[in-house]
């Protein structure tokens, strides 16, 4: 006999919602792709059906209908997880060991030709990471050499000690941004909740930065609409007229059809700009969950990321 009041319908779903997706345990060594694809509306149902494609050769059990979030194992030591965000889609790929060299053999390369390239969707972010053993890599400049070339790094020890990550936000010739993580203490699941964040900083800074081509776009058509809303200003105030030596009328007629561009222009920007701005409160959060500490001579992610000054810029005065 329950001494509760009776359920709410959603309440089971709400509280497990907490636990829905765990960061994937990781030990070094161990090999990280992640992709991550802006995905339409009309697309989302076509999600479920690739996923269920590359299930079934492997006889795993596909995402059941209407699933946000799926992750198995596909045998040879490859899993994938994959989440359903609000405009995005995030696959991970993981497998044990190291390749040959610096980020050969990277997971996506075990799964069936030409499945990953079908993915519905536009990639927006495609990343390796290595996960290794602290103790058998020093992180000299020869290391960071072998892995970003004579890109500038970014650094930082995390985790209060339990271990350090390198990556130089670049896309490299294979398509793919890179992250290396030198494990001293972590335990598998922090391990796996540290790559996570790592993604999630650049996938969030990449859908911030959607709203940038927006802003220079609507830049200089907003200088525009100010010189024109000073020049009735200064008609108004000197009771002068228009260029047409015509009265009120067509003083009011400018000032309507500034109005209209403005809410035209606020209109087709709102959504991007707010989504701006949750992305980049995300990316600060994220960043925040690494606990970095300063690396003698190289940026943090922290440092990194204020570089770019993700606030895209707003004209208040009009906008």
């Amino acid at each position: 006999m329950t001494l509760l009041p009776a359920d709410h319908p959603q309440r089971l779903e709400l509280a497990d919602e907490a636990h829905a997706r765990p960061p994937e345990p990781l030990e070094a060594p161990a090999r990280v792709t992640y992709v991550a694809v802006l995905v339409a509306p009309e697309q989302r149902e076509s999600e479920l059906a690739h996923l269920g494609a590359l299930c079934a050769p492997f006889g795993v059990a596909p995402p059941s209908a209407g699933a946000t979030h799926f992750s198995a194992g596909l045998g040879g030591g490859l899993r994938l997880k994959w989440e359903r965000h609000g405009e995005f889609s995030g696959y991970t790929f993981f497998s044990a060991g190291l390749g040959s060299s610096p980020f050969s053999e990277p997971p996506a390369a075990l799964l069936p030709p030409g499945w990953l390239a079908a993915v519905p969707g536009a990639t927006i972010v495609a990343a390796h990471a290595e996960l290794m053993r602290a103790a058998d890599q020093p992180a000299d400049a020869a290391f960071l050499a072998r892995h970003f070339g004579a890109n500038i790094v970014v650094g930082a020890d995390i985790g209060d000690g339990a271990g350090l990550v390198f990556t130089d936000f670049r896309i490299h010739a294979d398509g793919c941004a890179r992250f290396v993580v030198l494990d001293h203490s972590f335990t598998p699941r922090q391990a796996g909740r540290s790559l996570q964040r790592l993604f999630e900083i650049e996938a969030y800074r990449m859908l911030a930065l959607l709203a940038l081509p927006i802003a220079r776009r609507q830049s200089a058509r907003i200088v525009e609409i100010e010189k024109s809303l000073a020049a009735l200003a200064e008609a108004i105030a000197l009771d002068s007229g228009l260029d047409s030596g015509n009265d009120d009328e067509a003083l009011l007629n400018k000032l309507t059809r500034l109005a209209a561009e403005v809410e035209r222009e606020l209109a087709a920007s709102q959504f991007r700009f707010g989504a701006c701005r949750a992305y980049h409160e995300l990316v600060s959060t994220r960043i925040g969950e690494l606990r970095e500490k300063r690396l003698s001579g190289m940026q943090t992610i922290e440092e990194f990321m204020a570089s770019l000054s993700l606030n895209i810029p707003f004209r208040n005065s009009v906008l």
